[in-house]
């Protein structure tokens, strides 16, 4: 999958490192740039500091065909991703005029708190927000979601048309009844065999009962059943039982 374009996630806050915050915008991007054949290849947690933020954003928009932060694009004065993401590339922050009419729609007076949010760096494309009016934006790589699941989830859906696609990044999966240890040599020769696919031991205990489910990922379905059928046929003759999730 080295052809695929690849994507990093900045989860940025101080909530989410203190523990006061679970995040899920990690595991719903990974899910939703699959679909998009886009690999998602990493993802950071960064506190609410400007020059971590800004060394952060600088080092993986060089890296990565995407770079998608989320968090601090609110009202309040920790909410400083826009002026970072300015400073990364080199340009002012502006109040949008567009960002304004967006805001609008709520009716709300529209104080210096809520302007916050339509500053935006000079040059950068507006995300739409159907949930809460206040935008996301785009600049060349790199796209800044809020935190909030439901709107980073919306924004998303409508930075989707600016995202160019790879093929489709398909699983397959088997549980094995059977420690990894057991059966580890077994995989690492299968993966030897199949470098275009990506084979991942992730172990459980279900009931007091060890194993690990065996994860195939790649672009060419057939391809993935063979190996999965290739680590059932393996995890068999090593005394193992085996089920398809």
């Amino acid at each position: 999958m080295s052809d695929q374009p690849t994507a990093c996630v900045l989860i940025i806050g101080n909530e989410i490192l203190s523990g006061k915050t679970q995040d899920t915008n990690l595991q719903f991007l990974g899910f939703e740039l699959a679909k998009l054949g886009i690999r998602l290849a990493e993802g950071r947690v960064v506190r609410d500091e400007p020059a971590a933020i800004i060394r952060h954003l600088n080092e993986t928009r060089r890296e990565f065909t995407y770079v998608f932060t989320t968090g601090g694009i609110g009202p309040t004065h920790d909410d400083i991703t826009a002026e970072c993401v300015a400073q990364a590339f080199g340009v002012p922050l502006d109040l949008n005029d567009d960002a304004v009419q967006r805001l609008q729609r709520s009716g709300r007076p529209l104080n210096d708190a809520r302007l916050k949010m339509a500053r935006v760096p000079r040059g950068a494309v507006l995300v739409d927000n159907p949930v809460s009016n206040a935008p996301g934006f785009r600049i060349e790589n790199v796209f800044v979601f809020a935190g909030i699941p439901s709107i980073a989830r919306a924004m998303f859906a409508s930075a989707i048309p600016m995202l160019s696609r790879g093929a489709p990044i398909l699983s397959a999966s088997v549980d094995a009844f059977l420690r990894e240890g057991d059966f580890a040599a077994a995989l690492e020769r299968i993966q030897q065999r199949y470098a275009t696919v990506e084979i991942g031991s992730y172990p459980f205990n279900r009931d007091g009962r060890l194993g690990a489910t065996l994860v195939a990922r790649g672009i060419d379905r057939a391809l993935l059943g063979k190996v999965v059928e290739e680590i059932t046929a393996a995890i068999t003759s090593l005394g193992g039982e085996t089920h398809v999730p």
